[in-house]
């Protein structure tokens, strides 16, 4: 049996491994098994709904239309974006769209032009 590490904020012995990460069932801890996983979150590949690498300062097209919350206005499929710019968020980008501001957009509803 292999030894698993503590817990490195409670100290508990008690961790166990789960896919990707260890965690701690005292303290609810979780934390990625190999030493480089914040290097490899950094290096994340960004791709389009066709599977195209996006980077900042691309021009994309809406594939679809998208009811915006709170001012009730839609976002017209074919709608252009220019000048995005990639974050890692629960939305992968952040762009201005004319006539409706700052915005956050999935990559999943977005086409490189």
């Amino acid at each position: 049996m292999s030894a698993l590490p503590a817990c490195p904020k409670c100290n508990s012995e008690f961790t166990y491994d789960d896919g990707e990460n260890f965690i701690c069932p005292e303290c609810a801890h979780e934390w990625p098994m190999q030493a480089g996983a914040e290097a490899a979150d950094e290096a994340k590949v960004y791709r389009d709904s066709a599977g195209n690498i996006l980077q900042d300062g691309d021009t994309v097209s809406i594939i679809k239309d998208l009811k915006l919350k709170g001012s009730g206005g839609t976002l017209k499929m074919g709608t252009k974006v220019k000048n995005i710019r990639l974050v890692d968020s629960d939305h992968d980008i952040d762009c201005k769209i004319d006539g409706f501001g700052a915005m956050s957009l999935k990559s999943e509803f977005v086409k490189k032009v």
